[in-house]
């Protein structure tokens, strides 16, 4: 068995993650970012992770999620702001999810991660945006350790689901 674990990353958030995971896997295994994959033949499972940016996935990964295949078995993974469980994240994972409409989805695993401050500021001046931006500032120093561990769980549970 073969996977790959490819991420888009801004502040290096998801970067973190996507090692977590790749250290995590058992199998063979490579770790690119996505704009460095040339192809996804021969992988038995594919670890895609992003942040979630405006709640969605951002655009420099939506053309690799549309090109997944009839039948490749995906596990999503992401870094966000917002509270876990939150609203947004679930709409980026909804999103990515219809973008892979051929694929087969095994799961997704999302945590919080530091959002740039400067973003933060932005936001904290328009009245619309400024619940999110106070929710985002207590992401700051994410993701840690518990993140990794649950990042790590995920991981093996997506290995286990392509093994059985």
């Amino acid at each position: 068995m073969k996977a790959l674990v490819t991420y888009y990353s801004k502040t290096g958030n998801t970067e973190k993650l996507a090692s977590a995971i790749y250290e995590t896997i058992p199998i063979a295994k490579e770790l690119k970012p996505v704009q460095d994959v040339e192809s996804i033949a021969g992988y038995d499972i594919i670890f895609c992770g992003f942040p979630v940016l405006a709640h969605s996935v951002p655009g420099k990964v939506q053309p690799f999620i549309k090109k997944l295949p009839g039948g490749q078995k995906v596990a999503f993974f992401s870094s966000h702001g917002s509270l876990r469980g939150g609203q947004l994240p679930k709409q980026a994972f909804e999103h990515a999810i219809s973008l892979a409409s051929k694929a087969t989805i095994l799961g997704h695993f999302g945590c919080r991660g530091s959002v740039d401050p400067k973003i933060i500021e932005t936001l904290m001046q328009k009245p619309e945006h400024r619940a999110w931006a106070q929710e985002a500032q207590s992401a700051e120093g994410h993701p840690d350790q518990g993140d990794f561990e649950d990042a790590k769980k995920f991981a093996l549970e997506m290995i286990a689901k392509i093994g059985s």
